[in-house]
């Protein structure tokens, strides 16, 4: 694959990257780069963690990224996850690379690091305190929403360590790119302002679109308030669909949905198309009634921007086609943590612990 194909690939994944050229001379001078994500083990996973992020990691591994994925087992700690129970929070993480696994994530190509292993390292030690050193409170307060926080929510102490053990993850896994979500865009940009000072090289950020939750959106001026809301998260189980849940608890949670008609913006039926369903199916029929047009064919995401906002789909026919595409989708894992004994052991613990925020 040239250079121009590769970074058309990581197009698709980045919702921002900052920045392109760089992005363009990584690849020229390192044809198989270094690249990173990182999750909190804090509960069941959702479609966002789950389908949506095995297309957006399998794209970065097609693109010659070498994938490194940090499962942050003592941020989740610091951020007092599961009640503070770092057991608990090891148990979600194994519970989580079972979920990619079954999900079609390529984990076979992937080195999965836990925060508990390199926390033995001295030198990673030097490096939180290398960030540290080098930000001020104030910095470090402001990059809250990484913990899915406002600054105002931030109580612990911590929480201030969270943010300086994530950005020397960075530094420590060597990672030429940070390949997160938009909502940890901030610990990714000071990464980036403190590598020259710590004489380290500076990681192209490329940050993915967040997957709205279910319900309508917040109406609020604040930019930050409104992201943490519309997200979908596991804090508010009606407003996610979970790996997991059965295929009448999917139809359940779509069918109340938040669906304008004729609009796409900030419908999240709309964007489980363009995120998920259209990356994984070409088409999608729309099944109606003979008097209301017979069943309609839907190929891709643009064609159903333009019938949707036309009116040719009403959003009771849509749902009932989201419902069943995501269905389509979920089945497998279901089958896995059905089959497998270690899957299903793993599921039964995770979901008999409390989610704390």
């Amino acid at each position: 694959m040239d250079i121009e194909a590769k970074i058309g690939l990581i197009k698709e994944v980045g919702e921002e990257i900052i920045t392109l050229d760089e992005l363009k001379e990584l690849f020229d001078k390192k044809p198989h780069p270094i690249a990173y994500d990182g999750f909190e083990p804090s509960g069941q996973m959702h479609i966002a963690q789950g389908l949506m992020r095995a297309i957006n990691v399998n794209k970065m591994i097609k693109a010659g990224c070498k994938f490194k994925m940090l499962v942050a087992d003592w941020h989740a700690w610091a951020n007092n996850k599961m009640d503070g129970d770092l057991e608990k929070i090891q148990v979600v993480g194994k519970y989580m690379i079972e979920v990619w696994r079954a999900s079609g994530m390529d984990v076979d190509n992937i080195e999965f690091v836990w925060a508990n292993d390199h926390v033995k390292d001295l030198e990673y030690h030097k490096l939180v305190m290398q960030v540290a050193r080098n930000s001020t409170l104030n910095r470090i307060i402001r990059t809250g929403q990484i913990m899915g926080r406002k600054e105002s929510d931030l109580q612990q102490a911590s929480q201030i360590l969270y943010a300086c053990m994530q950005c020397a993850d960075i530094f420590h896994l060597k990672a030429d790119i940070t390949q997160l979500g938009m909502d940890q865009r901030k610990v990714n940009v000071l990464a980036r302002e403190l590598a020259p000072t710590l004489g380290l090289r500076k990681p192209v950020v490329i940050s993915h679109h967040m997957l709205m939750g279910l319900g309508e959106p917040v109406k609020t001026d604040d930019t930050e308030q409104k992201a943490l809301e519309m997200k979908m998260s596991k804090s508010n189980p009606s407003s996610a669909i979970f790996m997991t849940d059965s295929d009448e608890l999917v139809k359940s949670k779509i069918m109340k949905a938040y669906c304008p008609a004729k609009t796409v913006e900030n419908n999240p039926l709309a964007e489980y198309l363009r995120y998920i369903i259209f990356q994984k199916k070409e088409s999608i029929t729309i099944k109606r009634p003979e008097k209301y047009g017979g069943d309609l064919v839907i190929e891709g995401y643009d064609d159903f921007v333009k019938k949707y906002e036309e009116g040719k789909i009403h959003p009771a026919d849509l749902k009932t086609a989201v419902a069943e595409s995501l269905n389509e989708l979920l089945e497998p894992v279901r089958e896995h943590f059905k089959k497998n004994e270690r899957a299903r052991e793993l599921l039964e613990k995770v979901s008999s612990y409390k989610v704390t925020r």
